[in-house]
């Protein structure tokens, strides 16, 4: 078997095997409900209330803030929709304030409540070509019927970072009361330090899978005393704001995963960075390759790319072949390519915008990794100019 070289960390991160080891305890055999009271209940319960304390933690938040949930998109869809349902039964009108580069989670999650609900507007916010929000954008959207501001904390495509400080800043300028931030911090947890980044933001939503973690374990950590309706009511779970039994194994890995970002994030910043700065370098030299974002502060394991006269499929096609693992800029639906949302509202030309590229890197990437990527990568691109 040829070997593999994984630049695909912002999708999925390699699994840890702490992770695993501290996992495995509640997988099988016994596992009692949180919500019981006999021994093994008990016993469920102290693991899922240590691992709140560790989650609230690394984000700078009182544990009782923590809501476990099963995983990103959910953590991002119970912060919009539960606010802005909560919002629309006491108000005539709610509109909800979103960045143009936000996840689908969180888009998704809008547009659903804008069909469903007349009374409930989006309100888009501009971003430059950078991809960086546009704060005047911002304070032109902002409105007294406003209930929730979401601003990614960095941006999973590009891996761009928003200036949440100047996101609170505005909300707090605009004199509009009640209005509640929120953010998407799945991207940047692996680098960034929650605690300090998201200080002003009133709702966080993290997910395990991206640092190690399992998948379908999130939560969705909330500062102070923010009422919002349950998007899945009953049972009483999670201080009725999230019905159904608490997976205690998900929530121990979490925990897991983010006690073992923590200690180890400086370091993995450090040599990453360095792998950053040799990969931008040498794809530079590549014909009709530019990096996205150059102007930006960006995420130290993303380096984002894009090819004039290519197309991401054939990219990625020729790199897996060679043992890259990598993605695109675009998604896939029903075998149809689709344009980013994100480089759109970036201003890129879609003739670029076709040949762009992610490559992610975690602390697993090695010195082999990075000499191997850029050798494969200038002998793809030589490869498919020749044949053009």
């Amino acid at each position: 078997m040829s070997a593999q070289y994984y630049f695909d960390h912002a999708a999925s991160a390699p699994r840890r095997d702490e992770v695993a080891q501290a996992m495995a305890r509640w997988q099988h055999g016994v596992v009692g409900n949180p919500s019981g009271s006999h021994r093994a209940s008990r016993e469920a319960r102290r693991a899922v209330e240590e691992a709140r304390d560790e989650i609230a933690q690394f984000v700078g938040a009182k544990p009782g803030g923590v809501v476990f949930t099963a995983g990103g998109t959910e953590s991002c869809h119970l912060a919009v929709t539960g606010v802005a349902n909560h919002h629309r039964r006491h108000h005539e009108t709610t509109s909800i304030v979103l960045s143009r580069v936000e996840h689908t989670a969180v888009i998704d999650a809008v547009e659903l409540l804008v069909r469903d609900h007349p009374s409930v507007s989006a309100r888009y916010v501009e971003v430059d070509s950078d991809g960086v929000l546009d704060l005047d954008s911002l304070k032109l959207a902002l409105s007294p019927d406003t209930a929730v501001v979401s601003v990614m904390t960095a941006n999973n495509e590009t891996g761009v970072v928003q200036p949440l400080d100047s996101v609170h800043a505005a909300v707090v300028e605009s004199r509009f009361e009640g209005v509640v931030t929120h953010t998407d911090a799945v991207a940047a947890a692996p680098w960034l330090d929650l605690a300090l980044v998201t200080a002003p933001i009133d709702m966080i939503s993290i997910c395990a899978h991206k640092i190690g973690g399992p998948v379908s374990a999130g939560a969705l950590v909330v500062r102070g005393d923010i009422s919002f309706d349950a998007v899945v009511p009953g049972g009483g779970q999670e201080r009725g704001r999230r019905g159904g039994t608490v997976d205690v194994a998900a929530a121990v890995g979490l925990a897991m995963a983010v006690r073992l970002t923590t200690a180890e994030r400086d370091d993995v910043n450090k040599h990453v960075s360095e792998y950053q700065q040799q990969l931008v370098a040498a794809f530079r030299q590549l014909p009709g390759c530019s990096i996205t974002a150059p102007g930006a502060n960006r995420l130290p394991g993303t380096v984002h790319v894009t090819f004039d006269g290519l197309a991401s499929d054939e990219l990625l096609f020729l790199l897996d072949q060679a043992g890259v693992c990598a993605a695109a800029a675009s998604s896939c639906s029903s075998g149809a390519a689709v344009a980013s949302h994100v480089l759109a509202a970036m201003d890129m030309a879609p003739e670029r915008a076709r040949g762009s590229l992610r490559f992610s890197m975690g602390g697993e990437t090695t010195d082999e990794d990075v000499e191997a990527l850029i050798t494969i990568l200038t002998s793809v691109v030589d490869r498919l100019h020749a044949e053009s």
